[in-house]
């Protein structure tokens, strides 16, 4: 049966204010929140410690996420530890809260190939720099496992610019008509690097698109952990059991530059990144569990003290990761070197 209703939720869902207020029932404990709040402080730190390493030179061009860690780990809470899930190059606090090892996702922002090379156990791919194009890769892993009766799903993460891609309709569209479960989350922040939303799509959301698909879409309040973690609970509840997949638009903001090599300020107002930083999806959580007797300064203090020798400890371990030998660089792409690549191999191999 094809997916006719209309959208789920179509105006945006919120749980928590960013006054720190419930408006409906929490979908999680105190443990869960502390955790996630846990996570989303690592996210933080992770983040600001990587701006500070590219102006150092010790990392290549920088994607910032501050200001979206609530849609990253809501969402990623809401997965099997075994789940499948395919991010992009501003999605690393989702990819560590998956397992992948944080001194991976460094050693690929130095340039360092191993910095793809995902752990056996890891169901996660290395970030995706093409804008859109692995969209199709977790429709494809979904459809893979349900064909070989496995009940794992894939969350798939693209900004708003993403959704202007050929590749997000043909992912949307094969997902929706073969019923795989993908959970497709729009992180949409609000520019496509320069370009605003309203200038980007003639819909009013993200989440409509879906109608068109046959599929659900959700519109949540993406600085709300609490609506993203039960959004993408329901999604993945749905593509489990073999209703199909979801698109979830998370409403946020980055309140940094798209890159270190970009420049908001020729594009964006100060007053609206003050907004904001009024609706910060930390503090928001802070709040919440510091009036129920969850958060005090002491455990602020150790959780950035942890956050900060973890982040550490991983920068040494990229920095440190012996440098490839010249036939890891040719050895992998074909079953027989050809001729051409040999003699290339060889030139590499004896230069200084």
């Amino acid at each position: 049966m094809r997916f006719t209703g209309a959208l789920t939720s179509p105006r945006m869902r919120q749980i928590l204010t960013p006054s720190g207020a419930l408006v409906d029932e929490a979908p999680m404990d105190d443990a869960l929140a502390s955790r996630l709040y846990r996570a989303m402080v690592f996210a933080r730190t992770y983040d600001r410690k990587s701006m500070a390493l590219q102006k150092q030179g010790r990392l290549a061009t920088y994607a910032p996420f501050e200001g979206q860690e609530a849609a990253q780990a809501g969402s990623a809470a809401a997965l099997e530890v075994d789940d499948w899930m395919v991010g992009t190059y501003r999605d690393a606090a989702a990819m560590w809260m998956q397992a992948y090892p944080m001194e991976l996702l460094f050693a690929g922002r130095t340039g360092h190939e191993h910095g793809g090379r995902v752990p056996e156990h890891v169901n996660v791919l290395p970030p995706s720099i093409t804008v859109g194009g692995h969209m199709v890769h977790a429709v494809g892993l979904a459809w893979a496992e349900r064909l070989q009766g496995s009940s794992r799903i894939a969350l798939t993460y693209f900004g708003d610019g993403a959704t202007s891609e050929g590749d997000f309709h043909e992912a949307m569209n094969m997902a929706a008509v073969q019923k795989v479960g993908t959970v497709f989350v729009c992180q949409n922040n609000g520019w496509a690097i320069s370009l605003p939303t309203a200038e980007q799509t003639a819909t009013e959301t993200i989440a409509e698109k879906a109608i068109a698909y046959g599929m659900p879409g959700v519109r949540v309040d993406g600085n709300d952990v609490f609506a993203v973690y039960a959004a993408t609970r329901e999604a993945v509840g749905r593509a489990r059991s073999g209703e199909g997949p979801t698109l979830i638009e998370a409403v946020t903001y980055r309140m940094g530059p798209h890159t270190t090599a970009d420049d908001p300020g020729r594009y964006r107002s100060e007053a609206d990144r003050e907004e904001w930083v009024r609706r910060d999806p930390i503090e928001r959580l802070r709040v919440y569990l510091s009036e129920r007797g969850r958060w005090d300064e002491d455990w602020q203090m150790r959780i950035e003290e942890q956050a900060s020798s973890e982040v550490e400890r991983a920068i040494v371990l990229a920095e440190s990761l012996r440098a490839p030998e010249p036939e890891e660089m040719f050895g992998a792409m074909f079953a027989e070197i050809p001729p051409h690549l040999a003699e290339q191999l060889a030139e590499a191999k004896a230069a200084p």
